[in-house]
């Protein structure tokens, strides 16, 4: 178990967080026809459409309350009212999702007050869903606000119908029975749909993933937030000043019809105990899908739902996987990594590097998390890149996003890009981390630059026992 400490020091050098808005604005970014509302000045929203942009390298419908240093003294209400009836006047959005940031979290803009008071005065947006989620940009991080939005988007658009889900009590007993090894009891005669509610550290490929292996077993998935509609890098056939895919709204009021619910990550577990708790959906939290034991334990569980059997292509898909980490993982042994991410990503890639045989000598969080004691390294520290880059001295590989690169370069310890943001390589919203293929495909990358960097550093994992030496292939004493 893995102790938890937080860098004292008395700023942030070279971040290696984003902050809560631009999470919470990413996740609307899921919904079909939806559009992102930061309630703060230009600048808030500009750096979220840039770093975004960068990113996946498409157009980012981020949009701002464009407050004023007036504004943020005598309050930013009018702001929002003039914001929400432009946007919906010129974009015509299905969903608005108003965020707000550090600058009117302090100035207490009473935004729900303003929201009521809109709605009365403009009978118009009727139809216009607007939710509002409380993200100062002074804490958190990019996984926290991302967390804050989907629990919003439940609260708000899932219907208040305890015990809808056909046969909730005895679907929860079966959950807790499959949980602690025993065998599911399903809740109806046919199981078709389920709700999966995804963390912030899934690419779009991913979700699209996830969504082919359930639909594989027979089983209808309504993922939230979908990032494999809106951000997977398709081309339109034709612009639209909104998302252009992702999950609809009707979907998302459905959720409380599903059988069950799949949390995708600890951060995740806030929103499904809301959906349970307001439809009586039961929820498992899978605190990751990346290596070949959770790939497993996902796939029984989704073989229990729908009474099938696993398929024979995703069989195929395991036995590879196997097979590369027989391969790989004579060049992953002794090696030592250090990992900064967000808290689920980074317990998910430090597990699976411990399960391959190398050793965490480093691991950097952004936010607090349950996860964090998990990790399998002697000390997880909630800090920035400057803490990884002392911390990771003498490691084989660096792990983290692409602004730990001039660390990369300082220290001469390789880098290997994961997370947001990516804007110095191509690809990044088709990374593929989760399932068989995605573990298959970190096996080949990760022990790819572990090749390309052997020399004088980096020993034969099994060098000859003292006092020998290597000829022809033999140890010879």
């Amino acid at each position: 178990m893995a102790i938890v400490t937080t860098s004292n020091k008395s700023c942030a050098v070279n971040p290696l967080k984003m902050s809560q808005p631009i999470g919470a604005a990413l996740a609307f970014m899921g919904i079909d026809r939806s559009i992102p509302l930061l309630h703060g000045s230009q600048g808030c929203a500009s750096f979220g459409v840039v770093l975004f942009g960068r990113h996946f390298r498409e157009t980012i419908p981020m949009q701002t309350t464009a407050v004023t240093e007036v504004d943020a003294v005598l309050g930013g209400e009018e702001n929002i009212e003039q914001a929400l009836l432009t946007l919906h006047g010129k974009a015509r959005p299905a969903l608005i999702g108003l965020c707000t940031t550090g600058l009117t979290e302090i100035r207490g803009d009473d935004v729900e007050g303003v929201l009521k008071n809109l709605r009365a005065k403009h009978p118009e947006l009727r139809d216009l869903a607007v939710v509002h989620v409380s993200t100062p940009d002074f804490k958190g991080s990019l996984q926290d606000g991302w967390a804050k939005a989907v629990e919003r988007l439940v609260e708000e658009l899932v219907p208040d119908s305890p015990g809808s889900a056909p046969d909730a009590h005895s679907l929860r007993v079966g959950v807790e029975k499959w949980w602690q090894g025993g065998v599911m009891l399903r809740g109806s005669e046919e199981m078709t749909r389920i709700n999966l509610l995804t963390g912030p550290h899934f690419t779009p490929a991913d979700v699209q993933e996830l969504r082919e292996i359930v639909e594989v077993f027979g089983l209808e998935p309504i993922v939230l937030p979908d990032l494999s509609g809106s951000l997977d890098g398709h081309v339109p056939e034709d612009f639209r000043p909104t998302t252009l895919g992702g999950i609809g709204l009707d979907q998302i009021r459905a959720m409380g019809s599903s059988e069950i619910t799949l949390a995708l990550g600890e951060s995740m577990r806030p929103a499904a105990a809301v959906l349970e708790r307001r439809t009586g959906v039961p929820f498992v939290v899978f605190d990751r899908l990346t290596g070949l034991e959770p790939t497993d334990r996902f796939l029984d569980l989704l073989s229990k739902i729908s009474g099938r059997a696993v398929p024979g292509r995703l069989r195929r898909q395991r036995s590879r996987l196997v097979d590369a980490m027989l391969d790989g993982h004579f060049h992953f042994g002794r090696k030592k990594v250090a990992i900064g991410a967000e808290p689920d990503l980074l317990f998910a890639l430090s597990t699976w590097f411990a399960e391959m045989g190398s050793e965490i000598a480093a691991a950097v969080a952004t936010t607090p998390s349950p996860v964090l004691e998990k990790i399998p390294a002697s000390e997880v520290l909630i800090g920035d890149l400057e803490d990884l880059e002392d911390r990771a001295a003498g490691c084989d590989l660096l792990v983290t996003h692409s602004h730990g690169r001039q660390a990369s370069e300082r220290s001469g310890i390789p880098l290997l890009r994961v997370g947001i943001p990516i804007f110095d390589r191509l690809g990044a919203s088709h990374q593929l981390s989760v399932g068989y293929q995605g573990t298959m495909r970190l096996v080949f990358e990760a022990g790819n630059v572990f090749l390309a960097n052997v020399g004088e550093k980096h020993p034969p994992p099994f060098p000859p026992p003292q006092g020998g030496r290597v000829r022809s292939g033999r140890i010879n004493a």
